[in-house]
C-alpha cells in the first residue's frame, strides 16, 4: 500500500496522524509527508527565512523517525495556501501522480485556521487534477478518484470521527516525531504557555477512550463520488 499524507505546516501530521503513518510503516506500506506550507512564520524570534530552513530540516528528521519513505515540502509560504491558487494545485497534482497512493490524509475541511482549511481544499482539489492529461505535469496522469481521509482537528475542537486507529504501539514513538520539531515546542511554551507534547499526548488518550483502546487518532472519510471505497484503508 501507498499512503500520502498531505499537512499545511511542518508537524501537523505528527500531531494529527503520526501514529498512524508509523502503523502503515510497520506494516509494510510507503508513506510519503508533504507539507504545502513551509512554516516561516511560526516564531517570535526566529525571522522567517532562517525559520524556514530549520522548520525543512526538523520535518526531514521526524519523518525518519516515522519511518516515512520521504518528505516533501511545497515551500508555499505560511498564510499563502489558497485553493485556488492553479500552481499549488498543480504541485499537489504531480506530488499524487509521483506518490500513486491508494489513500491520502489531508486536514478537515474546518479546522482553527485558514491555513489547514486551505490545504484540506488543495489536496481534494489537486488529486483530482492529478487524473487530467492536460494539466502541466512532471510525470504521468494517475487518478481523479483517490479516496482520502481527513484527519483530527486540533485538540479535536468540532471534529467527531467516524473511524479509529488504534495507535498505541505507536504513541511512544508519534512523540518522538513531534519532538524533533524544536522550534514549535519552544515556542508553544513561551507564545502560548501550551506543553505541546503532554497536549497531543492527552489529545490521543482522549480519543482512545472513546473507542476503547489506550490511545487513538480519529478520522472521518471524505464521502463523494468514487472516493470511498469496499477495501479497508487504515491500519
Amino acid at each position: 500500500m501507498r499512503v500520502l499524507a498531505i499537512g499545511c505546516h511542518p508537524d501537523d501530521l505528527e500531531i494529527a496522524c503520526g501514529g498512524t503513518l508509523r502503523k502503515y510503516v510497520e506494516q509494510g506500506a510507503e508513506v510519503v509527508m508533504c507539507h504545502v506550507a513551509n512554516g516561516n512564520l511560526g516564531h517570535v524570534e526566529i525571522e522567517p527565512d532562517p525559520l524556514r530552513a530549520v522548520r525543512i530540516q526538523e520535518a526531514g528528521q521526524s519523518g525518519a523517525v516515522l519511518g516515512a519513505r520521504e518528505v516533501i515540502s511545497l515551500d508555499v509560504g505560511d498564510l499563502l495556501p489558497n485553493r485556488h491558487d492553479q500552481r499549488v494545485i498543480d504541485q499537489v497534482a504531480d506530488t499524487v501522480r509521483y506518490v500513486k497512493p491508494d489513500v491520502i490524509i489531508t486536514h478537515n475541511p474546518d479546522d482553527y485556521m485558514q491555513d489547514h482549511m486551505e490545504v484540506s481544499r488543495l489536496a481534494t482539489n489537486g488529486s483530482f487534477c492529478s487524473g487530467l492529461t492536460h494539466r502541466p505535469r512532471a510525470y504521468d496522469a494517475f487518478s481523479s478518484f483517490v479516496p482520502v481521509f481527513f484527519m483530527d482537528t486540533l485538540a479535536g475542537v468540532g471534529f467527531q470521527p467516524t473511524h479509529y486507529v488504534d495507535i498505541s504501539g505507536q504513541i511512544d514513538r508519534k512523540l518522538e516525531a513531534l519532538r524533533c520539531h524544536q522550534s514549535q515546542i519552544k515556542w508553544m511554551l513561551d507564545h502560548d504557555g501550551i506543553d505541546f507534547l503532554d497536549m497531543v499526548r492527552t489529545c490521543s488518550r482522549y480519543r482512545g477512550y472513546q473507542c476503547g483502546a489506550a490511545y487513538a487518532e480519529g478520522f472521518r472519510p471524505y464521502v463523494a463520488y468514487l472516493r470511498v471505497s469496499a477495501k479497508a484503508l487504515l491500519p
